[in-house]
């Protein structure tokens, strides 16, 4: 059923795909170079549970299982609806074919009102293309020019190199690091804290600058 309906979406024009989401105004939907940003849906189950069933990835953020299944994917989808996971919980897609390539999102902090913390992950076909500089740009763009807030954080885990390449790309500035718990690996990690503030942000406007 889950093909079925991801097929359906396939052939529907892109901007038959996106009007749903136009609704979400407070998430709007972001468009880059290459890629749409958009709320993850029912039609994206198949392929998020295919790309998201990695132990390559599972194990590089906090809260996927590992392995991963369609029910899974499907949950996903319906906690993200109901404002169960972060704020802004974003499908990356391709812009030319509407092709789900991975997720990524912004969550408060828990104690802070003025700070935002970034994740993303990308399924690993995806991997070493640009593309998940190019999500994060485009999600740090809207946070900053949407929310009263001075900074967004950016945690990786140490062993994650290509993670730690996007967030110093993207301008983040290294904190420190800690432990932080891997549901995949069942036990803590240790991860590096990055922090991207507004000022810095405001002077690297020009992200072809950083590419």
């Amino acid at each position: 059923m889950y093909g079925e309906l991801l097929r359906s979406d396939q052939s529907r024009s892109p901007e038959e795909r996106l009007r749903p989401q136009l609704l979400r105004s407070d998430c709007p939907v972001l468009l880059s170079q290459r890629l749409v940003l958009r709320a993850p849906h029912e039609e994206d189950i198949d392929a998020l549970s295919h790309l998201a069933n990695n132990a390559n990835i599972a194990t590089m953020v906090s809260r996927m299982p590992h392995p991963y299944t369609a029910k899974d994917a499907a949950d996903f989808v319906r906690r993200t609806k109901t404002g169960e996971i972060g704020k802004c919980v974003y499908a990356i897609t391709r812009g030319d074919n509407g092709a789900f390539l991975g997720c990524c999102g912004l969550e408060p902090h828990p104690e802070d009102d003025t700070t935002l913390e970034i994740g993303y992950w990308l399924g690993e076909p995806h991997w070493n293309k640009g593309y998940a500089t190019e999500a994060a740009h485009a999600l740090i763009d809207m946070a900053f020019r949407t929310r009263d807030i001075d900074q967004i954080d950016a945690r990786c885990r140490v062993t994650n190199v290509a993670s730690r390449r996007v967030i110093q790309k993207c301008g983040f500035q290294f904190q420190g690091s800690g432990m932080i718990g891997c549901l995949a690996l069942g036990g803590m990690v240790p991860v590096e804290w990055f922090r991207l503030d507004r000022k810095t942000w405001m002077s690297l406007k020009s992200w072809g600058d950083m590419r």
